[in-house]
């Protein structure tokens, strides 16, 4: 698959989150197989640019791969700077988020706002790509609600204007994430353009994967929730529909150890205190199969060191491993 000049190594893709896909959890997705990941979205109001938020988001040191930075907002000439900001700064592909449901965005009539104003739609787009020479990609949902599912109309203004490739969720911004994603809209949008589609929404096992691409007839898939806590997901994604069969489940010590390194990247990347903290959601995916009850979480969640954190890590792993060796029979 290629979007402009890039050829991405696979058509899997993280989609970019707030709070999640930040440096330390792109790094480990693109290493897990994603072949393409994109950053937490950035805001176009230049005034917040030089906040600690917002330089965190922007920093892309050492990372490998091509550099997708998404950026939001509603006015196009800000937005048109935006992209050219972040292309100074090691973007190579800009993508535009009209597909973020949170109140706080939409309430700006950026991200999914957007889709209620098509001719905005096309002003911001045009803007975007006529400021920059990289390609630039749009990131929507099938529409406002559901009784205005106008994704294929959205679609078509993106493509008429330049835009690359188009990533659409499944839902409208009035379902949040409630319910199930929908695919026939995806499937109506892929038929009304040429540009590659992705596919996103719901997508959390290889089998879901195989049975969304070949329903919509997408040209990759985009993968939100399902990776938190589980990035293996990407090389298992590959590995089925490249074979048909499936990956083992990753082993205990293989779990233990991408989620020690995970944990402390993000304790390195925002230091201690703050560190201490985003971890601790991390920790909270990884960990759901084995810590139904919530305990370790619970005590986890009560350390404020971050060599504490690791060392609890540590010493659950050993636990659940003790554990295994016990459950099985010596007749085995």
């Amino acid at each position: 698959m290629r979007i402009g000049p890039h050829r991405l190594k696979n058509n899997l893709m993280l989609a970019p989150m707030a709070g999640v896909t930040d440096r330390p959890f792109r790094q480990l997705c693109r290493r897990m197989g994603a072949g393409l990941v994109v950053s937490e979205m950035l805001s176009s109001n230049p005034r917040v640019w030089k906040s600690v938020k917002s330089m965190q988001r922007m920093d892309h040191t050492g990372e490998e791969g091509i550099r997708s930075v998404q950026i939001a907002g509603a006015d196009p000439e800000l937005m048109a700077q935006a992209a050219q900001f972040n292309v100074g700064n090691g973007a190579q592909i800009i993508d535009i988020n009209m597909g973020c449901p949170a109140k706080k965005v939409n309430k700006k009539l950026a991200g999914s706002a957007l889709l209620q104003f098509p001719k905005l739609v096309e002003s911001i787009v045009r803007a975007v790509v006529d400021a920059v020479d990289v390609p630039v990609t749009l990131k929507i949902r099938t529409g406002w609600n559901t009784e205005n599912r106008n994704g294929a109309e959205i679609a078509r203004i993106a493509e008429q204007n330049g835009i690359q490739s188009l990533a659409v969720h499944g839902r409208t911004r009035a379902c949040m994430y409630r319910g199930n994603a929908e695919y026939d809209t995806i499937k109506a949008i892929k038929q009304a353009v040429s540009i590659p589609v992705i596919a996103n929404g719901d997508i959390n096992s290889p089998e879901k994967a195989r049975t969304v691409l070949e329903y919509t007839g997408a040209d990759g898939i985009m993968i939100g929730r399902g990776a938190q806590g589980n990035p293996w997901i990407f090389k298992q994604i590959q590995h089925f529909l490249e074979t048909g069969e499936n990956l083992p489940s990753p082993s205990l010590s293989e779990q233990h150890a991408v989620l020690h390194e995970h944990v402390s990247n993000v304790h390195a990347f925002y230091g201690d205190i703050m560190g201490v903290r985003i971890a601790r959601k991390h920790v909270g995916w990884y960990l759901a199969e084995h810590d139904k009850e919530n305990q370790f979480r619970r005590t986890f969640n009560g350390l404020e060191q971050a060599e504490l954190q690791l060392e609890a890590l540590d010493d659950y792993f050993q636990s659940l491993l003790i554990r295994d060796k016990r459950q099985i029979s010596p007749a085995a």
